[in-house]
């Protein structure tokens, strides 16, 4: 299964550089839906130090419509907290469904109301205190989100222990 997290409007370049190193690490397609607060051109992501940028599978949509019309029969799961429905409780594993698509909101505003409306039953949410937080960090949200998805996938393709390289410092660390 084939997983892709995408993000509507992004506004900090700060998350969206944390979110595709963890689209780099775990073979996650990433989305970046248009317009965005930052520039993407090849000085600002040095500057950044996001070397591993090349790594990413990276899809540029000039808006929520152009994203739509691309998702076609893909699964789509609309992450906010104005819904009852827990990422959990969701099989995201399902053999049956060859992609999925996580899509988050800009940072300061969320996801549009009326998509939410028109995907009710799409719409899952992390649960957590909003009497004293109104919501959390958008890059802590993709990687709770894409690491639950991966772990009911049993991780498949995932190394899931590494070795060293260098057989020597292997030894020394050796339990």
């Amino acid at each position: 299964m084939k997983n892709h997290i995408a993000l509507f409007e992004p506004l900090m370049p700060a998350n969206t550089g944390n979110i595709a190193r963890t689209c780099a690490a775990t073979n996650t397609a990433l989305h970046l839906i248009e317009p965005l607060g930052f520039s993407t051109d090849d000085k600002m992501l040095k500057r950044a130090g996001l070397d591993y940028w090349h790594n990413v599978e990276i899809y540029y949509h000039k808006n929520l419509d152009a994203f739509m019309e691309w998702l076609g029969e893909r699964r789509l799961y609309l992450i906010t907290k104005f819904t009852p429905h827990v990422y959990s409780e969701v099989n995201l594993a399902d053999e049956s469904v060859e992609e999925q698509v996580f899509i988050f909101g800009k940072e300061t505003t969320g996801l549009p109301i009326e998509f939410m409306e028109a995907h009710q039953d799409q719409c899952l949410r992390i649960p957590m205190n909003d009497e004293h937080v109104r919501s959390l960090n958008l890059s802590n949200t993709a990687n709770i989100i894409i690491f639950e998805a991966l772990r009911q996938q049993q991780f498949k393709g995932l190394e899931k222990v590494h070795h060293y390289r260098d057989t020597e410092k292997a030894r020394q660390l050796e339990w």
